[in-house]
């Protein structure tokens, strides 16, 4: 399923708290250097809308999270949604998430790191440019702490199949771990705008979870 349209945002909203360019990123980039404050850092690779981003951040005050996302208008519309609720514990970076990784954040520092819907790129000349690659399943076992968690949820069985076969292969991280379906209570009951299309749709979602050895 492609992208729809956004909504045009708000002009009057002041985004410079909640988006960032990668230059305008810290290096090493933590939740100390980021938010200026000792806290949990979780990392979204590929906000789009920023549902999961804003309801976990509202959620969890005491965590700290960052989005990433390649596209431009999906980055400034999920800060949007950020400043609109006064979010202050989350900032979406517009930027590519294995080079984030492998050049801004340091070892053991990130207490989570989820992976929702990445595009598969189905032809298979493209499959190399898959966020799941050898080189950022590295970056995972690197940047996560010992406990840290890894949420990887995808709607293309194949894609899954392949990405856990490379994790095994890769990184010591202990799973995957089944993740029950829970049931939405509301329109909004559910972790991504994507994870919602693909349910109605009746479509199935594969989901694992991974943790770091400690």
């Amino acid at each position: 399923m492609g992208r729809r349209a956004l909504r045009r945002n708000d002009p009057s909203l002041d985004l410079s708290g909640n988006l960032r360019t990668f230059d305008q990123l810290p290096c090493p980039c933590s939740a100390e250097s980021l938010f200026g404050r000792m806290a949990p850092l979780e990392v979204e690779v590929g906000t789009g809308k920023g549902l999961f981003l804003r309801t976990a951040a509202a959620e969890r005050p005491d965590t700290d999270f960052l989005g990433v996302e390649v596209a431009e208008k999906y980055a400034r519309f999920a800060a949007a949604a950020l400043a609109k609720r006064q979010i202050k514990n989350a900032v979406v970076v517009v930027g590519d998430a294995p080079r984030l990784f492998a050049e801004l954040l340091p070892d053991e520092s990130l207490a989570a790191v989820h992976v929702y819907f990445p595009d598969p790129w189905w032809k298979k000349r493209h499959k190399k440019r898959r966020v799941m690659r050898p080189s950022f399943a590295a970056d995972l076992q690197r940047t996560l702490r010992a406990g840290g968690a890894l949420h990887f949820w995808t709607d293309v069985e194949e894609y899954f199949r392949a990405s856990l076969a490379l994790l095994a292969e890769h990184t010591t991280l202990l799973g995957p771990f089944d993740v029950p379906e829970a049931p939405a209570e509301h329109d909004l009951a559910y972790r991504t705008h994507f994870e919602r299309r693909t349910r109605l749709h009746g479509e199935p979602v594969y989901r694992a979870e991974y943790r770091k050895p400690g």
